[in-house]
C-alpha cells in the first residue's frame, strides 16, 4: 500500500556553540533539535529529527511565518 506523502516546509535555526558544533532547531516543532560538526551532517540530522517528530503521536506543528533574525546587544 502506498503512503500518502505530503511535502511540508519548516524553518530551521542554525547557531554555532562554544565548542564549534553547529546546532539546529525547528521552532515549529517543540523539542526538535540536533547538532553536528559540519553543516552537511547537520542538515541530514535535522531532516531525520523532523521526520521523527512528525511520526510521534500528538505532534502537530505550530503554524508560523519566518520574518527574520535580529541581534541585540545588552549590558549585563
Amino acid at each position: 500500500m502506498k503512503r500518502d506523502v505530503r511535502q511540508r516546509e519548516f524553518n530551521v535555526v542554525i547557531e554555532r556553540d562554544r565548542e564549534g558544533f553547529f546546532v539546529a532547531s525547528v521552532p515549529e516543532l517543540r523539542w526538535c533539535h540536533t547538532q553536528a560538526k559540519s553543516l552537511d551532517t547537520l542538515m541530514k540530522r535535522i531532516r531525520e529529527a523532523i521526520e521523527l517528530c512528525l511520526e510521534g503521536e500528538g505532534i502537530s506543528p505550530k503554524s508560523s511565518e519566518f520574518i527574520g533574525v535580529q541581534r541585540i546587544v545588552v549590558n549585563s
